[in-house]
């Protein structure tokens, strides 16, 4: 639709929808320069209309079914969040066969497949590019750039709270309620931080990224997730004592015919790039067959980062490339079959595990010959000196073995008298190779 004024309704105007607003008034030029298009914003609907938006150029109102109606709209941005009042005007939206831009991962990774053939169905068509990554163009990769190859793995850091968080107790010395705190002051942490240091938000945007990636439809509850709320600081110590980093990583692999699906803290070797992926910053390494190993970095959050790409997905859009690839591309959740998943109980991994054992003749026989028996091979054993009797911090690293055989080790390990359990455990990351094309 180039060389036409396109109105643009804007549903929530909080943090990210400010940023939106910013973009669209400061850069109307630019864009028109650069696409031809005119972005007129009509609509800006917020339930919240008493709180001064300085530099909005247009009055706020409240009436989204009023805005979502209007002849003059032709692409609705919903950025109000939730699965709640936001499915309700997308649906109102599509039904009209207006396309919409969202940065909503929970409500793609919980009614993707449904809201996505309502579009087909109407003639629409849904935006999604700032729902994972905030500013970091990922999903136009997977989409576009990356379309001819087979994509072998997908693993990312894609939860800035998170990777703050653990910024913070590795380069301070912190424990997690310290660098939490600190990232609720820093405004990186909600007050109620569940969803973020739980793994879920991280699982939400995983469902979504390994749908494009694998063709095939995954959702949040196919996720094997845990989170960073149980770490101890004496993990990252240790992890950082055998050359290791811990990062909240989420991880999508190929398997033959299988896919594995998991979140969770990660160890990752000082030499792999994610090791430097510091603060609220996101990063994904893509293994492709034809390109080998590509990593995309940059702000996975914020206010202008992620508006950025809510309004390229609105240009994309207006220019008719969205549409278009909404119509050919077979990639999409509503078009694809259900993952072929991998049971987590039969991942191979490598294994981190601190056991808490009393410091006396025997217990590290006992404890080897339970990994022994499970076939589990130990790499390494790091112990620090300590006094007779006391139970000490014992951390062994092992190559690789099966998930349920590890967990049904710990369990048996844990009932010994002279540990103290429970067992931390945390997996250690191999970087997947290169797979040359065939």
């Amino acid at each position: 639709m180039p060389d036409q004024s396109i109105g643009i309704t804007l549903l929530g105007c909080g943090v990210i929808g400010g940023g939106v607003t910013r973009i669209l008034q400061e850069q109307r030029d630019l864009i028109r320069a650069r696409t031809g298009l005119t972005l007129d914003l009509i609509h800006v609907v917020d339930k919240d209309i008493a709180t001064p938006r300085p530099g909005l150029q247009i009055p706020i109102h409240s009436d989204a079914d009023k805005a979502i109606d209007d002849p003059r709209s032709k692409i609705v941005i919903e950025l109000i969040g939730g699965t709640d009042a936001a499915a309700k005007f997308v649906d109102r939206a599509l039904r009209l066969g207006k396309p919409v831009v969202t940065a909503n991962k929970s409500l793609l990774a919980a009614r993707g497949p449904e809201l996505f053939a309502l579009a087909r169905q109407h003639n629409a068509c849904i935006g999604f590019e700032a729902s994972c990554a905030g500013g970091i163009p990922v999903i136009n990769a997977l989409m576009h750039g990356l379309v001819a190859n087979r994509i072998d793995a997908l693993v990312g850091i894609v939860n800035g709270t998170c990777n703050f968080i653990l910024t913070r107790m590795k380069s301070h010395g912190w424990s997690y309620a310290q660098a939490l705190a600190e990232a609720q002051k820093a405004g990186f942490a909600e007050a109620n931080p569940a969803m973020d240091v739980s793994g879920r938000d991280a699982a939400q945007k995983l469902a979504i990224l390994a749908t494009l990636a694998f063709n095939v439809r995954c959702a949040e509850p196919d996720i094997h997730t845990e989170g960073i709320d149980k770490l101890q600081d004496i993990d990252i110590k240790f992890a950082e004592e055998l050359g290791y980093v811990i990062k909240l990583l989420a991880i999508a692999q190929r398997h033959g015919p299988k896919i594995s699906l998991r979140v969770h803290p990660t160890l990752v070797h000082r030499d792999d790039m994610l090791a430097d992926v510091a603060g609220s910053f996101n990063a994904v390494s893509i293994y492709g067959h034809a390109i080998g190993h590509t990593l995309f970095y940059g702000r996975g959050a914020g206010q202008m980062p992620t508006a950025g790409a809510v309004v390229a997905d609105v240009i994309n859009v207006a220019l008719g490339l969205t549409p278009l690839a909404f119509s050919q591309l077979k990639i999409f959740p509503d078009q694809v079959p259900p993952a072929d998943l991998l049971p987590h109980q039969e991942l191979l991994s490598r294994y981190y595990l601190r056991l808490l054992a009393r410091d006396e003749p025997g217990v590290m026989a006992q404890v080897t010959q339970i990994l022994g028996q499970r076939k589990i091979s130990l790499s390494a054993i790091l112990q620090h000196e300590a006094k007779d009797g006391q139970f000490v911090p014992v951390v062994i690293t092992t190559h690789q073995a099966r998930e349920g055989s590890v967990q049904a080790a710990l369990q048996e390990i844990d009932h010994l008298p002279s540990i103290q359990a429970p067992t931390a455990c945390l997996r250690i990351i191999d970087p997947p190779k290169e797979f040359s094309a065939p």
